[in-house]
Order: structure tokens, then sequence, then C-alpha cells
């Protein structure tokens, strides 16, 4: 597995492998690049079919966050990790806590986050033994109600607001009522944007590969269930992606009757030239990693005002930056994805390298 040939890799400042044979640890950590501050990224847990697999995502995740936090004009760079495993077989403390090492001799080059598979808990176990983990303290939520670290309400409601730009822009219209939406995945995030579309009055259809997740919003939100094969292919105004990514690919995107696509998944285009297939079938999609910027936004704040005032205004400009991205589509007749990435490279790679001190008094924790 050569990955300086690896078809994902894009010049990426450091990747590492971690074993701990006794704790059965086995990981990637990838960082794509620092040159706007620390990367940070989540660390996601889950039970790749090959180390191939392992790798295609860690590369291609931390390559998003570093686009991401550009964009969201976030003094961050880009990085993530991946632990093998099913969190639900073979997650334990010792291994947590292993992990919690490994990131402690990266220096605080990259910053650890709950994703996937991960949970603030989880994060909390790593830190026994790393400064350098992120959402993990409890403040006041930005909703209101307290926060005990956890990012995915804001990281949904970012996707609510980048939603609401996306329906505006590309059906021009501002009232939710009777929006039809389909979701694929009804995790953390995937419900509680569920929630926030219901509460604007939207109609809901919805898959998640946990059952009891469905259930539970066909009871509480009054959503349709659907299957594994039809959820992205169904008659709805909006699909949104909330699970894996990859899913807008050759055999999707043809079938597609949806004339948005804005979810929270991260890296939902299979290839790059898939993003020019969905505007060649008239399809607005709003890039990924514009949309799911709040969880991100929220880590941030944590480390900094803790103002959940200017986290709120912040992840607000979500629909601003979409705006931006759709207004210069429209009028280059480029793809969105496109237009997404030139905005966020014209900002980390004009931005000067940081110091190793600076990094390392920013990625500290406690």
């Amino acid at each position: 597995m050569n990955v300086f040939s690896h078809p994902e890799f894009d010049n990426h400042e450091q990747v590492s492998f971690v074993s701990d044979p006794e704790t059965g640890l086995r990981a990637i950590i990838a960082i794509h690049n620092t040159s706007r501050g620390p990367a940070l990224g989540g660390c996601r847990m889950f039970p790749y079919a090959s180390d191939e697999e392992a790798l295609r995502d860690v590369l291609r995740l931390s390559r998003g966050m570093t686009y991401k936090s550009a964009l969201a004009n976030l003094d961050l760079g880009g990085g993530k990790s991946v632990i093998i495993g099913d969190p639900r077989q073979h997650k334990t403390e010792a291994m947590l806590e292993a992990m919690g090492r490994c990131l402690e001799k990266l220096g605080g080059h990259y910053i650890a986050a709950e994703d996937s598979g991960t949970s603030v808990a989880d994060l909390q176990v790593m830190a026994r033994h790393t400064r350098h983990v992120a959402g993990i303290t409890s403040r006041p939520g930005f909703d209101g109600a307290p926060s005990d670290g956890d990012p995915s309400p804001v990281t949904a409601y970012g996707v609510f607001v980048g939603l609401k730009a996306a329906v505006q822009h590309g059906l021009g219209r501002t009232d939710l009522t009777g929006l039809k939406v389909a979701i694929q995945g009804i995790g953390n995030v995937g419900y509680r944007l569920a929630r926030h579309l219901k509460d604007a009055g939207a109609e809901l259809w919805v898959y998640d590969i946990h059952q009891e997740q469905m259930d539970r919003a066909v009871a509480e939100l009054g959503a349709t269930p659907a299957t594994a094969e039809e959820i992205l292919l169904l008659p709805v105004d909006v699909v949104a992606p909330c699970a894996m990514g990859a899913i807008l690919n050759d055999e999707s995107i043809p079938k597609l009757q949806a004339r948005v696509i804005a979810g929270a998944a991260n890296n939902q285009l299979a290839e790059a030239r898939h993003d020019r297939a969905l505007q060649q079938r008239g399809i607005l999609y709003a890039p990924d990693f514009v949309l799911n910027a709040g969880g991100i936004i929220d880590v941030a704040h944590e480390r900094t005002d803790q103002d959940p005032t200017k986290v709120r205004a912040h992840v607000d400009a979500i629909a601003d930056t979409l705006g931006e991205i759709f207004t210069r589509s429209q009028r280059d007749q480029r793809p969105t994805g496109e237009i997404a990435d030139e905005l966020a490279e014209e900002r980390f790679r004009r931005a000067p390298r940081r110091s190793t001190a600076t990094a390392n008094k920013v990625a500290s924790v406690g």
C-alpha cells in the first residue's frame, strides 16, 4: 500500500499508521495542511473492510477538513484520524487511552474531535493522556441549552441553514412548508436536521442502517420510512445525505429526482467529476464541507471565547458563503464544488505558515 502514489494523496503533510497490539488499536492519522493553524478533525471509528479503504477515507476526510476550516474562516488546518474496528464491539477504554498517547506524540499538530463511531465520552478518555482533543468542555449551548461538548447540534443547525439557502437559490422558495426532503442517515446530526425541517413544515422520508433510529423518526417526527435502495432516488425536492460518503456516483446521479442535494455527510461526491455531472442534470449541489462546518465552528469557539451568540452568528454565515458559491457558479457556468474548492484554496494557500510554538499554544486543552 503506497501512500505517495495513492489517488487520494494530496500532498498531505503527514500520515501516521498507529498500532498497539496490547489494546488492539489500529489507526491512521492524516494531517493534510497546517498553513492556517493546527489540523483539527474528528476521530472516526469504523469497521473498514480493508486497510486500503481506511486509508482512502482518512486521506479524503483530512483534505476536506482543510477546505472546511478555510471556508469557515477559522485559524485551523485539516486533519482526520480513523480507528479500524466496530465501535459497538471492539471499542475499549484501554484502546482509547492508547489513541490518546499517540495523539500526544504529535505535539499538537493534530487535534482530535468526536466523529462517527466516537463520542464526547470517548474523547474524554483519550484526554487522560493528551491535551490535544477538542469538543469535551461543558459550556453554554448556542441554542440556550447547556452543551456537553457534542458538536452535533451546531452541525445540524448549520446544515439546516445551508439547506434553506440552497432551496432558496435552487427552488426559488423561502417557505419550507410542504418541502419534500429525503434524509439518508438519522444519527446525531441527521435526526436533529430532521427535527429542524419538521418544525419548519417539511415532509420527511428517512433511512438509517439502524432500525431503532428510523423507528424514532417515524414515531416522533411523522417521517415516512424508506429503504436503502430508494432513499436517494425518491421524487422529492431535496436529498440530504447524512451518513457515509461517495453516494453521488455514476449509478445514483442519473436516477436522482431531487433538484437540490444538501446534507451533512462528508465527501458525498464519489469522484470530483460527479460535481459537473450534477450540474449537467440541473441539480444544485450544496458542497458538503460548507454545509457541515457548524461542528468545527463550535469547537473553534470552545477554544477561544465560548460565546454562544458568536457561535450562532458564525454558523449563520454559512448561508452567505453558499450564496457566494452559487452566484459565482451561475455566473461562470461552473460546478458548485469546483467553486467552493477554489475559494478555500485562495484562503489556505495564501495563509502564512504558523510556527510550531503558535500551533501548540492553540492546540492545548485545559
